[in-house]
């Protein structure tokens, strides 16, 4: 839209968008407490025209924009923060501390760049209404909560989603990672991986630590069911199959002297097909049991599922359709394709279960001489990922590119006037 009046549109409001960027940032909050966020995005809509719905799936918003006849496209963007500590050192930072749902004070980041999301979505919108007598079609914009727990779009379509609202003719979605900022990449077929979270309780016998012969140490239990979780990827799965098995979690006793009575076990696996996720769950169970029996503990563990993320998977024509719409906007150097990505979304739930294409992609937030300075001295990994306390895209171009990329795709399917 180089040149078009959208285009002098957007570089007006680039300053009132990374005013909102930085005051989001600056005010994070955990999933499903989202309400002063979930309020700017209603205030913004409100006033830029759209009919809006609010508190859907607890905090969510959604503003429809009826132009005329024409297609329905569904922009999305997640607007919940983390239990992060910010070390980012900007003006900006967060030093908020909120009460998570276990009742422990925690201090909150956007560290997967959510706020970006927000303000990217807000930018499109307003544009798209100054625009609005170039194009026919109804804009449903959705500001859903709680992605970073995988119940936020769950929420939302539990609470009548599809009942309410008109049934989008495509969903578009995207997210800031870690790349050169003003690059857009993208797929067809599964671009985000499935995620399950598991918490495993073990049982011992606690007893002091100079009697270990009266014990069922669920220490030593935990630490031998640690280092054989482990094998299930290097050994259970070829070479060719994809899964990421990490444990982040492992709590057990409160002295050093005392050996405790239980520990907990937390972990996350990462997939890309079913019949591997259904072989690496099955695994963990059957590992988890044995171990436990080879302890001796007085019973089985207990293996509770925390959350769920299905595969995002992009609709091959509908991709196609976003690919070339972004080539005809963008110099061929800024859209790239990606591999599928170990990271996991909730996106793909609207979709699926509405039973529409959808489309997902990232857009690159990092300084790209600072990328390319990475890149070549082999040390990408040193970059903050989204999730650190440090992890912080550049406002620009990443504000006006984010923008765009929804606003091409958008206009790829709304009718021309």
């Amino acid at each position: 839209m180089t040149g078009t009046p959208s285009d002098s549109a957007l570089t007006a409001l680039l300053p009132r968008l990374e005013t909102l960027y930085t005051d989001i940032h600056a005010h994070p909050e955990l999933s499903m407490q989202e309400h002063r966020t979930a309020a700017r995005a209603a205030d913004h809509l409100r006033a830029a025209g759209y009919e809006v719905t609010t508190g859907i799936g607890t905090t969510g918003v959604v503003g429809l924009l009826r132009n005329g006849d024409g297609p329905t496209v569904m922009l999305r963007a997640d607007m919940d923060a983390l239990p992060v500590e910010e070390a980012t050192g900007v003006a900006y930072a967060s030093k908020v501390t909120a009460v998570d749902r276990e009742g422990k004070t925690v201090p909150v980041m956007h560290a997967c760049g959510h706020d970006m999301h927000v303000t990217w979505l807000v930018g499109a919108t307003t544009v798209l209404v100054q625009a609005r007598d170039s194009w026919r079609g109804t804009v449903m914009a959705v500001f859903q909560p709680a992605e970073e727990t995988a119940e936020g779009a769950r929420a939302m379509i539990a609470d009548g989603l599809f009942e309410r609202f008109p049934k989008p003719d495509v969903v578009l979605g995207q997210h800031v990672m870690v790349g050169p900022a003003g690059a857009v990449a993208g797929r067809t077929g599964v671009i985000t991986s499935a995620a399950d979270s598991l918490q495993i309780r073990l049982f011992g016998r606690g007893a002091h630590g100079s009697m270990p012969q009266a014990s069922i140490d669920p220490v030593i239990m935990a630490a031998a069911t640690v280092l054989r979780l482990q094998t299930i990827v290097a050994r259970e799965l070829a070479p060719t199959e994809a899964a990421v098995l990490t444990v982040g979690a492992l709590q057990a006793g409160t002295k050093e002297n005392v050996i405790p009575d239980e520990a907990i076990i937390k972990l996350n696996v990462r997939t890309f097909d079913e019949s591997v996720r259904q072989r690496v769950l099955a695994a963990i169970t059957r590992i988890v049991n044995a171990e436990a029996m080879a302890s001796g503990a007085p019973k089985l563990p207990e293996i509770t599922p925390l959350d769920r993320y299905d595969l995002v998977t992009n609709d091959a024509d509908a991709t196609a359709r976003v690919h070339q719409a972004f080539l005809a906007h963008f110099p061929a150097e800024r859209v790239r394709q990606t591999g599928p990505t170990s990271a996991s979304e909730d996106f793909g739930s609207f979709g699926a279960a509405w039973g529409v294409p959808s489309v997902f992609w990232f857009v690159g937030g990092t300084d790209p001489d600072a990328y390319a300075r990475a890149k070549a001295a082999n040390r990408l990994n040193e970059i903050p990922t989204n999730h650190n306390p440090r992890f912080l895209p550049v406002l620009h171009p990443t504000l006006q590119t984010g923008v765009e990329t929804l606003l091409v795709a958008a206009r790829a399917w709304l009718a021309p006037a």
